[in-house]
C-alpha cells in the first residue's frame, strides 16, 4: 500500500464509488468522448429567385482603370525590344566567339544600333496607334427606355489626381 502522503487524491473526496458506479462512470465518459460532432453549417446559399427586373434606379460605375491601352502596349512592346536585344546580342557574342576574342564592349558595340532602330520603331507604332485611336466614333443602338449620362473626366498632375463632371 503506498504512503499516504504520496496517494493521488480522489476524485470526489466525500464519496467514494463503488465497482459499478465507477464502471458506469467510465463507459459515460468514454461514450462521451467518442459522440460524433454535430455539423455546423459554415455557409448558407440563398435560393430564392431574383426578380428580372425591378423598381431600383441604376447605380453609377465608375471606370477605375489607371493606365491607358496604349500605354500599357508601348509597355510591353518595350519589353519584347529589350528581350530582343539581349537575345541578338547573346547570339552575335556567340557567333563570333569562335571567330575572335570578343569583349562584352564589342558585343554591345555591335548592339546598340539594333536596339536603337527596334526602339524607333516602336515609337513609330506606337504614335501612328495613337493618332489612329485619336478620333473614334462611338455609336449606341438602345431598345426600351434609357437614361444616358456622359462623364468627362479631367487627369492631370504627376501623381493622378482625376476629377469627373456628370452631364
Amino acid at each position: 500500500m503506498p504512503h499516504p502522503e504520496h496517494a493521488p487524491d480522489p476524485i470526489r473526496p466525500d464519496v467514494g464509488l463503488t465497482d459499478a458506479e465507477a464502471d458506469a462512470e467510465a463507459r459515460r465518459i468514454i461514450a462521451d468522448a467518442y459522440r460524433p460532432v454535430p455539423e455546423t453549417l459554415t455557409a448558407y446559399r440563398d435560393t430564392t429567385p431574383l426578380p428580372a427586373y425591378g423598381s431600383a434606379l441604376p447605380v453609377l460605375q465608375p471606370d477605375r482603370r489607371i493606365v491607358p491601352a496604349w500605354a500599357a502596349g508601348t509597355a510591353v512592346a518595350g519589353i519584347g525590344v529589350g528581350a530582343t536585344c539581349v537575345g541578338l546580342g547573346c547570339g552575335i557574342w556567340l557567333a563570333c566567339q569562335g571567330f575572335a576574342a570578343v569583349t562584352l564592349a564589342s558585343v554591345l558595340f555591335v548592339t546598340l544600333p539594333i536596339a536603337a532602330l527596334a526602339a524607333v520603331v516602336t515609337a513609330i507604332g506606337s504614335a501612328v496607334r495613337s493618332a489612329k485611336a485619336a478620333h473614334t466614333e462611338t455609336h449606341n443602338h438602345y431598345a426600351g427606355s434609357v437614361r444616358q449620362e456622359q462623364t468627362i473626366t479631367h487627369t492631370r498632375g504627376l501623381i493622378v489626381r482625376s476629377h469627373h463632371d456628370y452631364q
